[in-house]
């Protein structure tokens, strides 16, 4: 029985660890799986999906990847605008002690502004004027608004679009960097007033400036290039039929309310999931229907560093499957009580996982979404020792200004108004949040001590009527945040105060002042704990009960309407995520020499006359399904688009 656990975590750890090829967990023919259609196969999409740049480009990877290229390639003088976003994010997300420093080289690289220091610095000469501290040169540059040429050197942005990386300067460039042209004098002042202040929000003004300008005649421009229909093309792989065949299964790493939750990896990129089976006969039995299309809802309108996201779904003759992030570093109950050592954690650790909760308890209040089971176990440590909320089966979505009603959620968690059965928005989070972080650093539950056998009612009373009682663990700002948590009257609770925004007030309490708020949403902050790579932190697949058989139901034509809700394959931002991460899309997103068409982008193609030869039985390449050209309504082109030839490329793709 042992070999056979160990013969599982082998293989799992190796699927993790990318294989022993160099394909890195990818299919032998994970190029022909990813195989791009001809673009008169997807052209119609255009019809079918949402083009705007504040989708394609601010929400969509693949898109936001593909305009920069356009911009990089095709029209280098929007590079700098791009730039400019880079670099105003880099200052955002910088540490409090370096962040003026980078606003002065911002202001300096793109608004052409010299501040005081920097004219003291070089005895008020140096090209600086005494109007307004604009920098004053040979270009003659004088105005706030005047238009500047091209930018030359796109090569010179500072970070890429999906990773941050912080360095305390910003290079300065030429004077063709300036991103004037489309900022108003007040802006400008605005930036100049605050410069010295390095508020976080000092460049939101200009931000929004040039967003709204590159979501004008440059993001038209990319519309009707090959960028765009690239991106067409990536959708259309998108929104591919997934089903088994899709993954590899490996063990089983726990179980849920309807069925196992096992580690999967996709065969066309080697990315591992958790693959969390609800087995159909189980979910009819217990009239499960409603709440397993509402957890996938949730799971899919979700995108957060700090929820366990979901990335397909789909189903099988016995199950439907929800494939989720997966989180190897184990759960912090685990942590808490089997690390080894006195329970629980020191300050520097609890405050980094409550932050990362925090986070996320927001990004769900803010899409009008109740957690309702926060608890340790359901927090889940990713590779790197960072966390994720996991288990939204009891989350429920509250239209604005609306309260629900419901006694539900895990004893001795579970926040007074949800055991009186009260009308209540999302204070029960806030509530189960502070017994989180007691339990954290006290090591035992607030209201039940670890094992301690006590019937449920008793369990309720001492959550509605007694207060907590603290050790020399917690100190003073840990104390009272928790007893702010902890409160019994919900008028009267942190958090409580703002509906969907109570966790700006949570955020703001002394026991997080060392915390960088902006920095750990970016991911930057480093973990307190990294979990080992080579460990399996799961139970023995043995020691994991197995769910009977479900006898007495019979599966008929009335559930496929269910079934067909729930199979909506792929989701669009995780699945673009992976594409990205596993390197599939640098490899594939090639173009022709000199950036021309590649045959698939080709719209006036012709399809291929298979030519009869002298050897008929010899065996032929055949033109595929996908590289066939096929009729489509040229109305979704544009006029700069009808002409394909290689010399025209250039410049109209």
């Amino acid at each position: 029985m042992e070999l056979e656990n160990i013969v599982a975590n082998t293989v799992y750890l190796k699927a993790r660890e990318g294989g022993s090829d160099s394909n890195k967990g990818k299919s032998k023919k994970w190029r022909k799986i990813l195989q791009f259609p001809h673009i008169s196969q997807c052209i119609d999409l255009k019809n079918k999906i949402d083009v705007s740049y504040g989708y394609v480009v601010d929400q969509q990877p693949i898109g936001r990847e593909l305009f920069r290229q356009f911009c990089k390639v095709k029209r280098p003088q929007y590079s700098r605008y791009i730039t400019f976003l880079d670099d105003a994010t880099r200052y955002e997300i910088a540490a409090d002690e370096h962040r003026v420093d980078l606003a002065y080289e911002v202001v300096k690289r793109y608004l052409g502004l010299c501040t005081e220091s920097q004219r003291e610095d070089s005895g008020g000469g140096g090209g600086c004027d005494s109007d307004g501290g604009k920098c004053d040169d040979d270009s003659g540059i004088g105005g706030d608004t005047k238009k500047l040429s091209n930018h030359d050197d796109p090569e010179k942005s500072l970070t890429g679009s999906n990773s941050v990386t912080i360095t305390n300067t910003i290079n300065v460039s030429e004077k063709d960097e300036f991103v004037l042209d489309v900022l108003n004098d007040d802006m400008v002042a605005q930036v100049r007033n605050k410069l010295s202040t390095g508020s976080r929000e000092l460049f939101d003004a200009s931000i929004t400036a040039v967003r709204a300008f590159l979501a004008g005649e440059p993001f038209r421009e990319f519309e009707a290039s090959m960028y765009f229909h690239r991106y067409l093309q990536w959708k259309w792989l998108e929104a591919q039929q997934v089903t088994y065949k899709t993954f590899r299964m490996y063990r089983v790493l726990g179980k849920g309310g309807f069925g196992e939750v096992c580690a999967c990896q996709v065969r066309a990129t080697g990315k591992m999931y958790a693959c969390k089976k609800l087995e159909k006969k189980r979910i009819k039995k217990r009239k499960g229907e409603s709440m397993v299309l509402i957890e996938k809802q949730i799971l899919q309108k979700i995108n957060s560093r700090f929820v366990v996201n979901l990335a397909y779904a789909y189903e099988t003759k016995d199950a439907l499957c929800l494939v989720l992030t997966i989180m190897n570093g184990g759960d912090l109950k685990f942590h808490i009580y089997n690390m080894g050592g006195e329970p629980g954690f020191e300050l520097t650790r609890a405050r980094f996982y409550a932050a990362e909760v925090v986070c996320g308890l927001e990004h769900l209040h803010q899409q009008g979404i109740v957690y309702r089971d926060c608890k340790p176990e359901n927090i889940l440590l990713d590779d790197h020792g960072h966390v994720r909320i996991s288990d939204l089966g009891l989350a429920v979505e509250i239209p604005e200004g609306e309260m629900v009603r419901g006694r539900v959620g895990t004893v001795g968690y579970m926040a007074p108004e949800v055991i009186d059965n009260e009308k209540y928005a999302f204070s029960p989070d806030w509530f189960s949040f502070g017994c989180l972080l007691y339990e954290m650093i006290e090591g035992q539950a607030p209201f039940r001590a670890r094992k301690e056998k006590v019937k449920r009612e008793e369990v309720d009373r001492r959550v509605k009527e007694d207060p907590e009682k603290y050790s020399h663990k917690f100190s003073d700002e840990a104390k009272s945040l928790c007893q702010q948590l902890l409160v019994k009257v919900v008028k009267s609770r942190l958090g409580c105060r703002n509906g969907r925004h109570g966790a700006r007030e949570v955020k703001l309490h002394p026991f997080f002042n060392s915390i960088n708020w902006k920095r750990l949403e970016a991911g930057l902050n480093d973990p307190p704990f990294v979990p080992d790579p080579h460990a399996v932190y799961a139970k023995d697949v043995l020691d994991i009960e197995q769910f009977s058989t479900v006898k007495g139901v019979n599966l008929d034509a009335t559930d496929e309407n269910f079934y067909t809700k729930f199979n909506t394959g792929s989701v669009s931002i995780p699945w673009q995520d992976e594409m990205i991460e596993t390197e599939c899309f640098r490899e594939l997103n090639v173009f022709g020499v000199n950036e021309c068409p590649t045959p698939d982008l080709l719209i006036n193609a012709t399809p291929v006359v298979e030519k009869p030869g002298c050897f008929p039985f010899r065996r032929k390449k055949k033109q595929t399904a996908r590289e066939k050209p096929v009729p489509f309504n040229e109305k979704l082109l544009s006029s700069s688009q009808t002409t394909v030839s290689c010399s025209q490329a250039p410049n109209e793709s």
